[in-house]
């Protein structure tokens, strides 16, 4: 690549802190190159010290805020009438327990990025608290119950494996303890997963919580880098029943009202981790032809009310599609260009990640920080 220019730029973002600062700016590195390269790469989102710190405040904020909360439970009796700390020691923050789960993730994602990061020592102690082996017990325990066998199924469970997978690569000593005191747990979820997908005759292609792509992504980078073979072998050939015949996705059909995920590239960000390379090329010329165009564009979701808890999930959708775009075009040069979609849908929503309300707050930081991560793979 050619004529490369790093320049530095400032995104103002509005910080959601236990403070309630304002105007904490996110400095982010843009890298761009000639316009004459028609698959230059521009704007790309580079996550620093300073956005780290602001990001941080969001899962700070909330993993140990008990209120509101939404429980997604069945009742069976005046017994299982508890609060969400009682029913949750470990996860029972950021409005649900999914929530709760990926807030934790961020929190180790980033500081595992930065060691550095502000109060780094208190939120290892936060961390330790919430993820003791008690409070994971009890968590486990809550999956035994009669009515929760299909708990979080499987949008919790896919980020219950995404923490475990971070954990496991952070190399740490605060990590090994709290993923000993995880694996209870995520031993658990692996076991539904292998329990329950041989069970599943259709994939759920929605843009919401139970889509079924997504949760085999997450699960299947867990099991690769855990070297699970048996739910590495389970996933693939799941996804080759659900999705090898696939073709034409209706991808001007989205977003849905309240997407957060994009059915379409969900799929074949998952197709694109199960295929060998040269399968899986001529897969996509027939399930997405139109991503070959090198002036494939597709607009970002738009927000009408950042106070409606399913209207923000339009931010959402920016994030994960950009995270799937990059997935997509990681080691193929012809899709290069999906880059610069990526790359404008992280810069679009960005802005609106903090200083939000809770709708948005207790959840959105995790999408930004996982496609910013994702386009740190960008060579």
């Amino acid at each position: 690549m050619k004529n490369l220019i790093t320049l530095s730029v400032t995104v103002l973002i509005l910080s959601c802190n236990t403070t309630k600062e304002k105007n904490q700016p996110i400095e982010t590195e843009i890298k761009t190159v000639s316009a004459s390269q028609p698959t230059a790469i521009l704007g790309i989102p580079k996550l620093n010290l300073k956005g780290a710190n602001t990001l941080a405040q969001l899962p700070l904020f909330c993993i140990n805020t008990e209120y509101p909360n939404k429980l997604s439970q069945t009742i069976g009796s005046d017994d299982d009438l508890k609060s969400p700390s009682a029913l949750h020691p470990a996860f029972y923050g950021c409005f649900d327990w999914h929530s709760s789960v990926h807030g934790h993730w961020s929190l180790v994602s980033l500081l595992k990025q930065f060691p550095n990061i502000d109060n780094a020592e208190t939120i290892k102690q936060r961390l330790l608290k919430n993820i003791s082996k008690e409070n994971i017990e009890a968590e486990v325990q809550y999956f035994y119950g009669k009515h929760n066998k299909s708990y979080e199924r499987t949008y919790g469970w896919a980020w219950l494996l995404k923490l475990a997978e971070e954990l496991h690569t952070w190399d740490d000593e605060t990590a090994r303890t709290l993923e000993s005191n995880l694996q209870p747990l995520t031993d658990l979820i692996v076991e539904k997963y292998i329990e329950f997908l041989p069970k599943l005759k259709y994939p759920i292609r929605v843009g919401e919580h139970t889509n079924t792509a997504f949760g085999l992504s997450f699960a299947y980078d867990y099991a690769i880098t855990l070297n699970n073979n048996v739910l590495k072998s389970l996933i693939e050939q799941r996804a080759k029943d659900f999705y090898l015949k696939d073709t034409g996705c209706p991808i001007t059909w989205e977003p849905s009202g309240s997407d957060f995920l994009s059915p379409c590239l969900e799929e074949a960000a998952l197709m694109k981790r199960t295929l060998p390379l040269a399968d899986y090329k001529a897969w996509l010329k027939d399930f997405l032809p139109q991503l070959s165009d090198v002036n494939f564009n597709i607009e970002t979701g738009k927000v009408s009310d950042r106070t409606d808890g399913h209207l923000v999930h339009l931010d959402g959708v920016n994030f994960s599609r950009a995270w799937s775009l990059n997935k997509i075009a990681e080691d193929l040069p012809e899709y290069e260009h999906l880059k610069n979609t990526a790359n404008h849908h992280v810069n679009y929503s960005l802005p609106s990640v903090v200083g939000d309300s809770y709708e948005g707050g207790h959840w959105l930081g995790s999408f930004a920080i996982y496609a910013l991560n994702s386009t740190q793979k960008i060579k």
